[in-house]
């Protein structure tokens, strides 16, 4: 049994809001990491797999409002969510995906499902929704999806009328204010320069990892846009040789540079460390072609990473018997 299984997740990464650094704002995106830290911790404590404690990590992090993925979903351009998500099994290079669903409430678990009962790795809009349905797994109505403060950004950002990665964070305070059934009022994270995507990452007491990562994507994104989050290799990886990774970031630039299997294939390739790889990917081959975010990273002996190259991103990490430790900024 390895003594090493350990959970890491990320929330999201981007520009730090310094008029947003409310002390009940940080207690409440610490306490929502904790949460959910603590569950994948519990089913790694009871023998559970690294594919499930990713998965019941991620699944959470979906129907936690203060994220990009599930409920708090950002807009695409005609006021509509498109949700992307990706899970891969290290242990047997298993993976699977599905991208541009409108309806089911937890895009994870749709993910885990190909990769269970498909032959195939990827399915997208209608085709996904369908086999989410054959599959038995729950739908919602779209505007489950919905939360003020996602709707507000979107306003915004069809008033400046360009995908939201860029804009300066005072921009949203002044244009309006929060309202009261707003659940993140003021965000740590600028939420107009955050990349938004949640992940996890996960060894098990069998020595075996895996990853999963899901979004909502970019505000005011074109109906129909697929970034990094369901490429396998870009948004997601495993592989118990190596390691198991999830990003976040300006998903373009994380499918140019196949970011997340780029950490595997130096450890295996050039034999450096999970630190070292990562290291390298974040802070000295993305930022090449302005690349902006960060990942997290376990590999099978128990080492764990999460750098990033942003002024912050929501993090965290917990070994079984251990409190969980979480953090924003660097």
């Amino acid at each position: 049994m390895n003594t090493n299984a350990v959970i890491a997740i990320h929330g999201g990464a981007g520009t730090i809001l310094r008029a947003s650094m409310s002390a009940s704002a940080e207690a409440d995106y610490h306490a929502a990491l904790h949460a959910v830290l603590s569950a994948g911790q519990r089913v790694l404590a009871d023998g559970g797999s690294a594919l499930d404690a990713v998965s019941e990590a991620v699944r959470l992090l979906e129907d936690c409002p203060l994220f990009n993925a599930g409920r708090g979903a950002v807009y695409t351009a005609a006021g509509t969510h498109e949700l992307d998500a990706a899970i891969m099994d290290g242990s047997t290079l298993d993976a699977g995906a599905i991208c541009c669903v409108t309806r089911v409430r937890n895009p994870i678990l749709a993910a885990r499902r190909v990769l269970e009962r498909s032959e195939h790795v990827l399915f997208t809009g209608a085709g996904a929704e369908a086999f989410a349905a054959a599959q038995g797994l729950e739908f919602v109505e779209p505007e489950y999806f919905h939360t003020e403060a996602r709707h507000r950004q979107w306003q915004l950002a069809r008033g400046q009328q360009r995908a939201m990665l860029d804009h300066d964070g005072a921009t949203l305070a002044s244009a309006s204010s929060p309202g009261d059934d707003d659940p993140t009022p003021h965000e740590p994270i600028d939420p107009n320069r955050k990349f938004g995507t949640v992940g996890a990452v996960a060894l098990d007491q069998h020595g075996h990892v895996a990853a999963a990562t899901s979004t909502g994507g970019v505000t005011n994104k074109q109906v129909g846009r697929v970034g990094d989050t369901p490429l396998i290799g870009a948004g997601c990886y495993a592989d118990d040789a190596t390691c198991a990774v999830s990003t976040t970031g300006s998903g373009e630039m994380f499918m140019r540079m196949v970011a997340a299997y780029d950490v595997a294939a130096q450890m295996a390739y050039r034999n450096v460390s999970l630190e070292e790889a990562a290291h390298d990917v974040v802070m000295n081959r993305l930022p090449k072609i302005d690349g902006r975010g960060g990942l997290i990273a376990v590999d099978a002996r128990g080492n764990v990473t999460l750098p990033f190259n942003t002024e912050g991103m929501y993090r965290g990490f917990a070994r079984i018997g251990e409190t969980p430790e979480t953090a924003i900024y660097r």
